[in-house]
């Protein structure tokens, strides 16, 4: 391992409201808007020491899903998290901006706001947006090659715009009457492809200031991306072999960029129901995913495959030749190339298909166990060098996310594989990469 210590996240989506996790009695659905409930949580998290706490987001509602669970509904994720600043005070508070609507100005300006408030906490989660073109003008999604050479450019400007109005410029001489050094305060003149930015942002960077960038998606677009600026990846890898494999790709991308293979973390979603017994989390799964409508499964998994799965029969193999052209736009390119990867290795029966994370919108790697269980999974990535840590995202109910804190991250204390305290003020020094 390059790292001595796991780097560990906890999504603070409210993953266990999912499916039908917010039926669950104690769920506290009802607090899925309320700043307070997600103070709460993050104050939790940061007893247990985890580097930070992530809220992912999205620019579009889905009106039919919210028939049957929150969906996206959620609060401005940097707003939220301007919040817990005062709620916490050691750990990092990553939040998502999306780089294929907003002006980079305004980003820059907010996350640099974030890490001010926070005294060095921010970090932000580069996304090109899954969706929600509509609510930004008339012009289609891009393709995923499009985005992502728009989301170089787009983070080019931010980070510009970062240096451009440094800590060292604010003098604030009161006996000579010199508030700022202007020499150091200079414009960016930024002419690009999609921007066109003069500069300098109006928010001082503070003095030192490093704030981590993650990113979000595996496709070949985006992991050339991630080489080049991201410091961690969020990934959906649902076994080890996904791992090891975009592990093993990241660190040799991140070289032939002049990197270091050690630079990109690579972090999986572990996605996790447990119990006091197997048997207690096995029933805490099949209670939540109960009563779903396998339709939009189906429907979904056909057309990333390119093949009508309602015409075969449910102990047929699917083989690599039975594949269709991937889809054009699709919303996540990631979960098709997942998809279509594992048809390609294993052939499985569109029963096993169906039954596979891959066939999940999210394809994260799942634990339905005790603590145990959960414990030897992490273990063995780790060893299989198929992950650098995780972002956690307890499923069911509550009752994983206390397991989570109160026992999985104490075992791994114990091990050593991860800090029994911080170390630093700030996110990229606990992080270590400041």
């Amino acid at each position: 391992m390059p790292h001595s210590s796991l780097c560990i996240g906890l999504s603070l989506a409210a993953t266990w409201l999912s499916a039908g996790g917010w039926r669950h009695p104690a769920s506290r659905v009802e607090e899925v808007h309320d700043p307070a409930f997600y103070a709460g949580v993050a104050r939790r998290a940061e007893a247990a020491c985890l580097d930070f706490v992530f809220r992912p987001d999205a620019l579009f509602i889905d009106v039919p899903a919210l028939e049957h669970g929150p969906g996206f509904s959620s609060l401005d994720p940097t707003l939220l998290l301007a919040a817990l600043a005062r709620d916490t005070s050691r750990i990092g508070l990553v939040t998502t901006a999306a780089t294929s609507f907003n002006p980079p100005y305004v980003v820059a300006r907010q996350i640099q706001s974030l890490d001010r408030i926070s005294a060095g906490r921010a970090g932000w989660n580069i996304v090109t947006a899954l969706d929600g073109a509509w609510n930004f003008g008339s012009a289609p999604m891009p393709t995923s090659a499009e985005a992502y050479r728009k989301a170089g450019e787009f983070t080019e400007v931010v980070r510009a715009l970062w240096r451009s109005f440094p800590q060292e410029a604010v003098l604030a001489d009161r006996r000579t009457g010199r508030y700022a050094d202007t020499s150091r305060i200079h414009a960016i003149g930024h002419e690009g492809e999609h921007f066109c930015v003069r500069g300098p942002l109006n928010v001082p960077a503070r003095a030192g200031g490093r704030i981590p960038l993650f990113q979000a998606g595996a496709s070949d677009a985006g992991r050339d991306f991630a080489a080049r600026v991201a410091d961690a990846v969020f990934a959906a890898a649902p076994d080890v072999a996904c791992g090891t494999q975009l592990r093993q790709d990241l660190r040799r991308r991140a070289a032939g960029c002049g990197r270091s293979p050690d630079a990109v973390r690579v972090l999986p979603g572990l996605s996790l129901y447990l119990g006091a017994s197997r048997a207690q989390a096995r029933e805490l799964y099949e209670t939540t995913h109960a009563g779903q409508d396998g339709t939009r499964k189906l429907t979904y998994v056909s057309q990333a495959l390119g093949l009508d799965l309602a015409q075969l029969a449910p102990d047929q193999a699917i083989t690599p030749a039975m594949l269709g052209e991937p889809p054009a736009g699709a919303r996540s390119p990631t979960h098709v190339e997942l998809l279509r990867r594992l048809v390609v290795r294993e052939r499985p029966s569109l029963n096993d298909l169906l039954s596979r994370p891959e066939a999940a919108g999210s394809a994260h790697w799942i634990v339905v166990g005790t603590v145990d269980d959960a414990f030897d999974e992490i273990i063995e990535r780790i060893g299989a060098e198929a992950a650098d840590g995780f972002i956690a995202l307890p499923g069911g109910a509550l009752q994983s996310l206390d397991l989570l804190l109160d026992e999985l991250v104490p075992r791994l204390v114990e091990v050593g594989r991860f800090r029994r305290g911080y170390t630093a003020e700030t996110f990229a020094e606990n992080m270590g990469i400041a």
